[in-house]
């Protein structure tokens, strides 16, 4: 009787027969190749161990032998051999091949009955993990498969580690003294105007070192008109946060590690006690992205990037949106943060042309302090808890103490990670444009993550919850696709100057036709019909610009007072028209030159 153990048996042999003898181990490498490594099979003969050094020499040579062998068979030309161990050699070619010649030489080589396999010896790039001491604290930057709402920094690191892309970090200022931040800070500038906020006796001035933010309760009551609307707190020391996040020295050896290690910050000093002036703001903004602010010089380092983790409970007015327009304008990228109150999205967070960045957990679900809204460009790391995110930081409750490292959570700290992607983005690709920035990090968010037993998040976004579209963005933010789909982004083609409207070329009267030999009797020539001049086109009457609303004190990070509302600008009536006329002649050819005239003249003013 047949036995079906037989017949698999057989059927493996005829498999064995007619499959290629070694396989060539299918990897794909664009690059150049010089060496390949050969797992031979073994030799028929067989060295004892108990034949010592002898034999085991003998062995080698029989492998060089084969290898050589091998080579030749293949048509390769073989530089050198090495042996790896008793069963996979490297055969150094005496040529470097890549690509199908590549891919030819390993089938050749695999067809060879000696052969069990065959791989290219690639180069291994080493994985960018840094050495800073606190670098394991620093969950959100490691593998989303560890944490799910981490970045995969450091697989976006194995293809960029940045250049000194400059962002402004729009805060409290910066501790220029803390040894983590050396080499990483412009002068950038202090533009607080309020000499009693400022706390550093004076206004705005080239000084952007932050000498703390604190306010006591005898601030309170020595000056309530300034600081009635006020919390008593310490010093907050955020801005040096969030430039540690942003451009920390990293692979020092000491403490933590930006997001780009070569990036490089400017510090703009728009808050002190008890928050931010809108006009601090806005001047701060324009500064920053290079445009000029009236009595002040020139920024020498206009920033890429602006990040700003300051906000209020108002929409978005027109001051604040008319000044974002024109930084991105000027190609600067201007990431926000989405705010803490829990609620619906709000200044600067929901005007238009910004990044507003929301707040996940470690484990993806929305941070319950984070506000959602449909206007949310991405979520990224905020922290909750004691699971928060760890940067520079200084002991200080009041003044400045010590240079240290401490954890923070909000909005105000998922925000400096989406600029610190954005500046490797653009060290792969500095043609990027501020849409084009958005469009590639939402485009390559990873889904939002979905937790069983937690309730879909809402627009009034309370509490916990799990993220949608609809409320939180298209996802979580994602360095390492973010940063490889922008080294392939293509450069976007520039936009051509409008050509010049051409002036309008009144057309010449024909010359009159002269007229035939008079009969007897001759009729007088007519007298020329005068051109009839148009009635002037009305000027639209203009519409006045809303009064904007007065920005609310509820800060993301900090209080802002709010400041006076400023008043439109008064709408400029457009000039009324002058009155056309066409010229008249003495035939109708005259009449109809100016009939041409006036017609050119209406095309003209309709431009």
């Amino acid at each position: 009787m047949f036995k079906p153990t037989a017949l698999v048996a057989s059927l493996a042999a005829c498999s064995a027969l007619l499959a290629p003898h070694g396989p060539a181990q299918a990897q794909s490498t664009t690059e150049s190749v010089q060496g390949l490594i050969v797992q031979l099979k073994p030799s028929a003969t067989q060295v004892p161990q108990s034949a010592g050094e002898v034999g085991r020499e003998q062995l080698r040579q029989r492998n060089r032998e084969r290898i050589t062998a091998v080579a030749q068979d293949a048509g390769l030309g073989l530089e050198r051999h090495s042996e790896i161990n008793t069963q996979h050699h490297l055969m150094r070619l005496s040529a470097p091949l890549q690509g199908e010649a590549l891919q030819a030489a390993m089938r050749r080589l695999a067809q060879n009955p000696q052969v069990q396999s065959v791989e290219p010896d690639v180069r291994f790039k080493r994985q960018a993990v840094p050495n800073d001491t606190s670098y394991g604290t620093q969950w959100h930057l490691q593998s989303s498969t560890l944490f799910p709402s981490a970045l995969n920094a450091t697989t976006a690191w194995d293809i960029t580690t940045g250049n000194p892309v400059v962002v402004a970090v729009m805060d409290t200022g910066v501790r220029y003294t803390h040894p983590d931040l050396a080499g990483r800070l412009l002068p950038g500038y202090d533009m607080i105007s309020e000499v009693e906020y400022a706390n550093d006796g004076n206004g705005r001035d080239a000084d952007a070192s932050d000498p703390g933010d604190w306010v006591t309760s005898s601030d309170i009551q020595r000056n309530r008109a300034l600081f009635g609307g006020c919390s008593v707190e310490s010093s907050s020391w955020h801005g040096t946060f969030i430039a540690g996040q942003i451009a920390a020295a990293t692979n020092n050896a000491l403490g933590v590690s930006g997001l780009n290690w070569n990036g490089r910050i400017l510090p703009m000093r728009i808050s002190g006690k008890c928050g931010a002036l809108l006009s601090d703001i806005l001047d701060g903004m324009r500064w920053a992205a290079g445009l000029q602010v009236v009595g002040l010089p020139q920024n020498p380092n206009p920033a890429r990037i602006i990040n700003l983790s300051f906000g209020g409970s108002s929409a978005c007015t027109s001051s604040y949106q008319s000044v974002i327009d024109e930084v991105t304008a000027a190609g600067v990228l201007v990431v926000v943060a989405a705010g803490n109150e829990s609620g619906p999205l709000t200044r600067p967070a929901d005007c238009n042309n910004v990044l507003a960045v929301g707040a996940v957990q470690q484990n993806g679900l929305k941070a319950s302090y984070s506000n959602v809204g449909s206007a949310m460009g991405i979520m990224a790391p905020g922290g909750s808890g004691s699971i928060a995110l760890f940067s520079t930081d200084n002991t200080g409750t009041q003044g400045p103490v010590s240079d240290s490292y401490g954890t923070k959570s909000g909005t105000s700290f998922s925000a400096p990670l989406a600029a610190g992607v954005a500046a490797l983005m653009l060290s792969v690709n500095a043609t990027l444009t501020p849409a084009q920035l958005i469009a590639l990090m939402r485009e390559t968010a990873r889904p939002h993550v979905s937790v069983t037993g937690f309730p879909t998040c809402v627009a009034s976004g309370s509490g916990v919850c799990n993220c949608n579209t609809a409320t939180c963005g298209p996802g979580l933010l994602d360095a390492q696709k973010a940063v490889s789909r922008a080294a392939t982004s293509a450069a976007p083609a520039p936009t051509p100057a409008p050509a010049p409207a051409p002036t309008p070329t009144p057309a010449p009267a024909p010359a009159p036709t002269p007229a035939p030999a008079p009969a007897p009797a001759p009729a007088p020539a007519p007298a020329p019909t005068p051109a009839p001049a148009p009635s002037p086109t009305p000027a639209p009457a203009p519409i006045p610009a809303p009064a904007p609303t007065p920005p609310a004190p509820a800060p993301i990070a900090i209080p802002v007072p709010a400041p006076a509302p400023v008043a439109a600008p008064a709408p400029t009536a457009a000039p009324a028209a002058a009155p056309s006329s066409g010229g008249g002649g003495g035939s109708m050819g005259g009449v109809w030159g100016g009939l041409l005239w006036l017609l050119a003249a209406l095309a003209w003013r309709r431009r």
